[in-house]
């Protein structure tokens, strides 16, 4: 019961910190807002680091660490700059889809794809299909953007997916730097595209609330992370792969959007296919 619980706590925070992340996404450019994300994370990680007392990783594991966080970084910069464009209810499912890479990658490597994954993955494939569609009841600028953010969305999938198969072997050295070392990279690539592309700071009131998510994504990852050593993995990740409910909630909370019929049951077959092969795959 309390794995479930963490977990789905982690779930809930991941949704509300992307949700945050895209919103203000939509307010200052996409690498400021990462920036700010990832160094506020940074300082929570440095803390769980210090609580968990776990001695530093070997080579391989700091690097698989680095590597997850490049890819982290890029997957977490093209999710908001599609969720500033598009409509967050398409997004952010579509994004989750980045779960079936790993599973891609078992099978390249000699893994069987049994039969609940076979099925979640079709699922999957169909839920995109119809999420993806172009239309719906949106308007103005999300309405213009959609084929863009769907083409970012599926970007991002990618890099989340390249994340998790290179966080999994990370996290066998040390689960509480995994958490640090994959945050390291993002303030050097990030910071320098600022510079380069010379992309204004989030400032004023803005700055605090972006922070907060950024803390509020680590802490998601800490909790995730507590509830895998706690529970059956199968469970686990299931929950944990529900975290685009918690964004799709609050953008029809607060942002009013409004999906054709298609386009929900695409959204909803597409949670359901990550879901099964979560489930398959644990």
């Amino acid at each position: 019961m309390l794995a479930v619980a963490l977990s789905l706590a982690a779930s809930c925070s991941w949704g509300v910190a992307d949700f945050a992340g895209g919103l203000f996404s939509r307010r200052w450019h996409a690498v400021a807002v990462l920036l700010v994300v990832e160094t506020a994370g940074l300082l929570t990680a440095g803390i769980i680091v210090v609580a968990a007392a776990e001695p530093f990783p070997d080579a391989r594991s700091t690097l698989l660490a680095l590597v997850a966080g490049t890819a982290g970084i890029a997957g977490l910069g093209l999710f908001f700059s599609a969720l500033s464009v598009g409509s967050m209810s398409i997004v952010a499912p579509l994004a989750a889809t980045g779960a079936v890479v790993p599973v891609a990658v078992g099978v390249a490597t000699g893994d069987r794809i049994t039969v609940v994954i076979g099925i979640g993955l079709a699922i999957a494939l169909a839920g995109i299909a119809l999420a993806a569609q172009e239309g719906g009841e949106e308007s103005g600028a999300v309405a213009g953007h959609h084929g863009r953010s769907v083409l970012l969305a599926f970007a991002a999938a990618l890099a989340f997916g390249t994340f998790f198969v290179a966080y999994d072997g990370a996290a066998d050295g040390s689960v509480s730097w995994a958490i640090l070392l994959a945050r390291v990279p993002a303030i050097p690539l990030a910071g320098g595209l600022m510079a380069v592309r010379r992309i204004p700071p989030v400032r004023g009131p803005d700055l605090l609330k972006v922070g907060v998510a950024g803390q509020l994504d680590c802490v998601a990852t800490a909790l995730y992370a507590a509830a895998v050593t706690r529970g059956e993995l199968s469970v686990v990740a299931v929950v944990g792969s529900l975290y685009p409910v918690a964004t799709v909630l609050l953008a029809r909370a607060v942002l009013g959007e409004r999906l054709r019929t298609a386009q929900a049951i695409g959204v909803l077959a597409a949670l359901a296919g990550v879901a099964l092969v979560s489930a398959g795959s644990a």
